[in-house]
C-alpha cells in the first residue's frame, strides 16, 4: 500500500493500493526533506527502500513459483508495459528474457495483442524490477542535489547507470526535477525558461516536502508517485511511471480527442505531424504538460520539457508512463491549489502569450481555390454588401506564383496589391500563407529566396553535409534552419522585400511541422539507431521521417531527431520578430505546428478538419487544450476545411465559431463555396447575427486577451475552471465560458431547435433577455432555434458591450453598453481593459486604461485604475442592470436624476448617459 497526503485546510487524505506484495527485507530507510512556504500546498510520504531481487537463470522451482504468486497479485489496471515496441508478438521466452511478468489478459474484451498497445499489458514488470538507488544527497540554498546509481543493466542498449539528481524549490506552487547524465551532454530543450534567484537557503521552520528515494525504483511523490514502475535511462529510452490522483487528465496536446482523456489503456504519441486530425494520431504540436483534477476540487500540474518522440501511456489504475527517446528528464511540478492556478504556474514557465492585435479578433476569411485575386476581392465586397462584418481576407497558396513562397502569380493574382490596397482603404486587414519548404529548382539567378538561402546558408542539411531536399507544393524543396539567428535575418529580409510589392498584414505559417511529401529526403535516409532508434513511439507511418525530414538531419543547434516538434515554435518566432520589423505594431501569426511557449508569438487553427457534425464538437475540446496549454488564440476552421457542408452545419458552426477566440472560416480547392454570402437569405442573417453578435462582445474579449498576456488566464474556459468542486463539471466539452463569466451553450447536433446545457449551482440569466433561472447544479433545456446560440450571464458579472459594425475598427470606437448581472445580494463586479488595440507592449510602457466596474447596494460604481488617452474618445451611454427585485422611484447618475426604464423581468435599464470613460462615474437607484 502506498499513500499520498495532501494537506489542505480540510487536512483531506487519500490513499490508492498500487499493489498487494509478499513482505521483503526493509534494508535502509532515505528521506530527503525540502521545505516549503507554511501557506504552501504540501504533499507528503514515506516509502519504505527494500534490496532489489534480480531473476536469475537456474533459479529453483520455488523461486519460480513464488514469482508467479506475486505476478498474479499485481491488478491488472496495476501493470505496467514492460515490452511497448510495437509489431512484436511477445512470447512468454521474450517476456521473461527482460525478467518481467506473462499473463494474457483476463478479459478478451479489454485485452490488447500481446504487445500491449492500447490495452492491458501482457508482459509487465515485477516488484523487484532492479532500478536506481540514491548513493548520495547533497543540500543546495534551493532543495537538494544527489546521485543515483544502479548495478544492473536494463534491456535497452547504452544503458546509464549513474545519474545526476536536482531538485529544486522554485517558488512556492512550483517544483522543478533535473535527471541528467554527468558523464554526457544531453540535448536539453532551448527555450527560455525562468530560473529562481532566491538569496537565502530555505529555513528548517518551514512546512517539509518529504522525498523518499527506493532501490527498487527512484520516485518524486509530489503530486504523482512513481514508485510503481521502473525508472529507465538510456541514451535513447527513457521512461518513468506515475500513479494519478484521479482519472480526470486534461492536456496532453495535440490530439483530436474529448477535452477530459480516456485512461482506459490510452496512449497519446507526440512527434509533430501533416496529418488531418482523427483520433489515436499524432498531430501537429507537441505538449507533454497535463493537468489533473484531484479530490475535493483542488488541482495540480505536471510539465516535462522535453522535444524528442514520445509516447504518454495512461491506464485505469489510475497511472500514467512517459516514455521519450532522447534528450533529459526535466520536470515541473505545478501545485495549484485549483486548475486555473495550476496554468498560471505553468504559463510563467514557458512564457506568457503575447497580446494580440485588435483587428485579430475580428472575422477571418479564406478559402484554398479562390483561383484569382478578383474572386477573391468579389467575396470580400459581397460582405460589404451584405452587411456581414469582417476584419480580415486571406489567400492559400494558389496566390503564389507555382506555390513558391515570396511570390504572387502575376496573370491570376495580378490585382492582389489592389486587393490589399482596398481592404486598407475599408479598415481591413491581408493575410497570407508561408509553408517553410523553399524551391529548390528554379534557374540559378531566378529565385532570390533559394539563392541566397544557399550564399547564407540557412538550409537543414542531411547527414553528409548536404543541403536536404524534400518535396512540397512547389516540387523539391530546401528547409529553413530556424534554429540559427542567420535564417532569421534571411526570413526577414524575403518577408521585407515581398512586403514592398504586397503590404501583408499578417502572416499564416503552414506545413510547418515540416511537412514533407517524401519519407526523409530525396536521397533517403542513413541506417542507423537514430533513424531506427530501439524504441519508436506510435508516430503515424512508424518511422520518425515519415512524411517530414531525415531524423539524422543537420540543424544548427542540434540534430533534427531532437529538434522536430521545436520547427513550428522556431519559424514562429522567427516571422513575429519580422512583422515587428515590418510593420512596427503587434505582430499577427498562425501556425500550424506549436510547442510550449509558442503563444508568446503565434496563436493556432486546429488543422485541416473535415465538414461533419463530429468536428464542430471536438473543436471545442481542441479550443479548450490549447487554452490550457498557454496558446489562448485558437480556433477551427469554421464550416470545416475538407468536404462540403451542409448550410445547417455551416450556420451552427459559425455561432459556434463566433465565440473563439480566433475566429476564421476556411474550406478546400474544388469544394463550393462556404462564406456567409454563399447560403440562403435565412441561414445568411443567421450568421451575420452571429458575427455581429461577437463584434458586440469585443471589449469583454480583448480585456480576457489582456489577463492572458499579463497573469496567463484562460480566454475560452472550461466549467471546471470556475466550479472545480463541482465533479460534473469534469467532463462537459460541449460548453464553455468566456472568462468566468459568460456561459456559451451552442447547438452540435443537425435538425434541433434545442439544446441540454449544464448549469453550475448559482443564478444564470439569459444574456439576451436578462431573465433568470436558479440552478442547483442542473442540466436544463434551452430553446435554440437556427438563428440562436444560447448565452448565459452568471450572477455577479458585469460585461461592457459595444454597437458592432462592419470592422473591429469601428466597432470599437463606439458608446459602451454596461450589462450587470447581480447576484442575490445585488452585487457584480467586472472590468475593462483598453489601448490603442495595436501598438506593441502597451500594458508595459503604461500606455492603456484600465477600469473595475462594480455594483453593491444598489450603486454602480466606476474606477479608472489607470488610465491613457485611448479612453477619452469612448462614452458610456447605456446600463442594464439583471435581477433588480424592486423598480426604482429613482435612479441617479453622478448625483443627477436620470430617465429609466424598468421590466417585468427585473431588468433595469438607464439610456443617453454620455458618461467619459476616463471619468470614474456612479449609478445609483432607490
Amino acid at each position: 500500500m502506498v499513500s499520498y497526503k495532501r494537506l489542505n485546510p480540510e487536512d483531506v487524505q487519500f490513499s490508492s493500493a498500487v499493489l498487494s506484495e509478499e513482505p521483503r527485507p526493509v534494508q535502509e530507510e532515505v528521506s530527503v526533506s525540502l521545505c516549503l512556504e507554511p501557506s504552501a500546498v504540501i504533499f507528503k510520504t514515506a516509502v519504505r527502500i527494500v534490496t532489489p531481487q534480480t531473476s536469475q537463470t537456474g533459479v529453483n522451482n520455488t523461486a519460480a513459483a513464488s514469482r508467479r504468486e506475486v505476478c498474479t497479485l499485481i491488478p491488472e489496471a496495476w501493470r505496467f508495459d514492460c515490452y511497448p515496441e510495437r509489431g512484436v508478438v511477445v512470447t512468454k521466452e521474450l517476456c521473461e528474457a527482460r525478467n518481467c511478468c506473462f499473463i494474457p489478459a483476463s478479459s478478451p474484451s479489454s485485452a490488447a495483442r500481446p504487445s500491449g498497445r492500447n490495452g492491458i499489458p501482457w508482459c509487465f514488470y515485477p516488484p523487484d524490477f532492479p532500478s536506481y538507488s540514491l548513493v548520495s544527497i547533497n543540500d543546495t540554498s534551493l532543495g537538494q542535489r544527489g546521485t543515483l546509481a544502479k548495478e544492473v543493466k536494463t534491456y535497452y542498449p547504452a544503458d546509464i547507470l549513474t545519474l545526476e539528481v536536482e531538485i529544486r524549490h522554485e517558488t512556492d506552487s512550483r517544483l522543478r526535477v533535473r535527471i541528467t547524465d554527468p558523464s554526457n551532454s544531453r540535448f536539453e530543450v532551448p527555450i527560455s525558461v525562468p530560473t529562481c534567484h532566491q538569496e537565502e537557503a530555505l529555513q528548517e521552520q518551514c512546512c517539509t516536502f518529504d522525498l523518499s528515494i527506493n532501490a527498487v525504483s527512484l520516485f518524486f511523490l509530489v503530486s504523482l508517485n512513481s514508485t510503481v514502475a521502473p525508472l529507465f535511462y538510456a541514451d535513447q529510452f527513457l521512461q518513468f511511471s506515475t500513479s494519478l490522483p484521479s482519472q480526470f487528465i486534461y492536456g496532453l496536446g495535440e490530439h483530436r480527442s474529448t477535452f477530459l482523456h480516456d485512461v482506459h489503456w490510452n496512449t497519446l504519441t507526440m512527434w509533430a505531424r501533416d496529418v488531418p486530425p482523427m483520433e489515436q494520431t499524432n498531430l501537429y504540436g507537441a505538449h507533454p504538460f497535463y493537468l489533473a483534477m484531484e479530490e475535493g476540487g483542488n488541482a495540480h500540474g505536471f510539465f516535462l520539457l522535453n522535444s524528442n518522440a514520445m509516447d504518454v501511456v495512461l491506464q485505469p489504475a489510475p497511472a500514467l508512463t512517459w516514455r521519450t527517446i532522447g534528450g533529459i528528464l526535466d520536470f515541473y511540478v505545478f501545485l495549484g491549489p485549483d486548475p486555473g492556478s495550476v496554468i498560471e504556474q505553468y504559463v510563467e514557465v514557458v512564457g506568457y502569450p503575447a497580446m494580440p492585435i485588435y483587428w485579430a479578433l475580428g472575422y477571418h476569411l479564406c478559402r484554398w481555390g479562390y483561383n484569382t485575386s478578383d474572386s477573391a476581392w468579389e467575396v470580400v465586397k459581397n460582405m460589404r454588401n451584405y452587411g456581414i462584418p469582417q476584419d480580415v481576407q486571406w489567400n492559400d497558396i494558389d496566390y503564389m506564383d507555382q506555390f513558391m513562397d515570396f511570390t504572387y502569380d502575376s496573370s491570376k493574382f495580378a490585382t492582389l496589391p489592389d486587393m490589399v490596397k482596398d481592404l486598407h482603404a475599408h479598415d481591413q486587414r491581408y493575410v497570407m500563407i508561408l509553408d517553410p519548404g523553399i524551391s529548390s529548382t528554379q534557374p540559378e539567378g531566378t529565385y532570390w529566396p533559394f539563392d541566397e538561402g544557399l550564399r547564407r546558408q540557412v538550409f537543414i542539411k542531411d547527414a553528409e553535409g548536404r543541403t536536404l531536399i524534400g518535396k512540397v507544393w512547389p516540387g523539391l524543396t530546401a528547409y529553413p534552419d530556424f534554429s540559427d539567428a542567420v535564417t532569421h535575418e534571411w526570413w526577414y529580409d524575403n518577408l521585407k522585400r515581398f512586403h514592398e510589392k504586397v503590404p501583408f498584414d499578417g502572416l499564416w505559417i503552414d506545413m510547418n511541422e515540416p511537412s514533407n511529401f517524401l519519407d526523409g529526403s530525396t536521397n533517403g535516409c542513413p541506417s542507423d539507431s537514430l533513424e531506427n532508434p530501439p524504441y519508436t513511439p506510435g508516430v503515424l507511418g512508424g518511422l520518425l521521417r515519415a512524411k517530414t525530414l531525415c531524423a539524422t538531419a543537420q540543424q544548427k543547434q542540434s540534430i533534427h531527431y531532437n529538434m522536430h516538434s521545436l520547427y513550428g515554435l522556431m519559424e514562429a518566432k522567427a516571422s513575429a520578430s519580422a512583422l515587428k520589423r515590418i510593420v512596427a505594431k503587434r505582430p499577427f501569426v498562425i501556425s500550424r505546428s506549436t510547442f510550449p511557449s509558442q503563444g508568446m508569438y503565434s496563436g493556432h487553427w486546429l488543422g485541416d478538419n473535415r465538414s461533419q457534425w463530429k468536428d464542430l464538437y471536438t473543436s471545442i475540446a481542441g479550443m479548450l487544450t490549447f487554452n490550457l496549454l498557454g496558446i489562448p488564440l485558437v480556433g477551427a476552421d469554421i464550416c470545416g476545411f475538407s468536404e462540403e457542408p451542409e448550410e445547417e452545419l455551416c450556420v451552427r458552426w459559425t455561432q459556434l465559431g463566433a465565440f473563439y477566440p480566433f475566429t476564421r472560416n476556411h474550406n478546400a480547392i474544388d469544394m463550393k463555396p462556404q462564406d456567409p454570402t454563399a447560403f440562403s437569405p435565412l441561414a445568411r442573417t443567421a450568421m451575420k447575427q452571429a458575427l455581429l453578435l461577437r463584434y458586440s462582445l469585443f471589449p469583454v474579449l480583448y480585456t480576457l486577451f489582456h489577463h492572458a498576456h499579463v497573469h496567463g488566464h484562460t480566454v475560452a474556459r472550461p466549467l471546471m475552471f470556475e466550479f472545480p468542486k463541482d465533479v460534473k463539471t469534469y467532463g462537459i466539452d460541449k460548453q464553455f465560458l468566456w472568462g468566468k463569466s459568460l456561459l456559451v451553450t451552442p447547438v452540435l447536433d443537425p435538425g434541433v431547435d434545442y439544446v441540454d446545457g449544464y448549469f453550475p449551482e448559482g443564478l444564470w440569466y439569459d444574456y439576451y433577455t436578462g431573465y433568470s433561472v436558479r440552478s442547483k447544479g442542473e442540466e436544463l433545456p434551452l430553446q435554440a432555434p437556427l438563428d440562436k446560440i444560447n448565452l448565459h450571464l452568471r450572477e455577479g458579472s458585469v460585461i461592457p458591450t459595444q454597437t458592432p459594425n462592419l470592422t473591429l475598427w469601428v466597432s470599437s470606437g463606439q458608446p459602451l453598453h454596461l450589462i450587470s448581472a447581480l447576484s442575490d445580494d445585488g452585487s457584480a463586479t467586472g472590468d475593462l481593459f483598453w489601448d490603442d488595440g495595436e501598438s506593441i507592449d502597451t500594458y508595459e510602457t503604461n500606455q492603456y486604461t484600465y477600469i473595475i466596474f462594480s455594483v453593491a447596494q444598489n450603486v454602480m460604481t466606476s474606477q479608472v485604475l489607470h488610465n491613457n488617452v485611448e479612453a477619452t474618445y469612448i462614452t458610456v451611454e447605456l446600463a442594464s442592470f439583471y435581477g433588480v427585485k424592486e423598480k426604482p422611484s429613482r435612479v441617479l447618475v453622478n448625483s443627477q436624476d436620470a430617465s429609466f426604464t424598468y421590466r417585468e423581468n427585473q431588468v433595469l435599464t438607464v439610456a443617453d448617459l454620455g458618461l467619459n470613460l476616463s471619468q470614474n462615474f456612479t449609478i445609483s437607484w432607490m
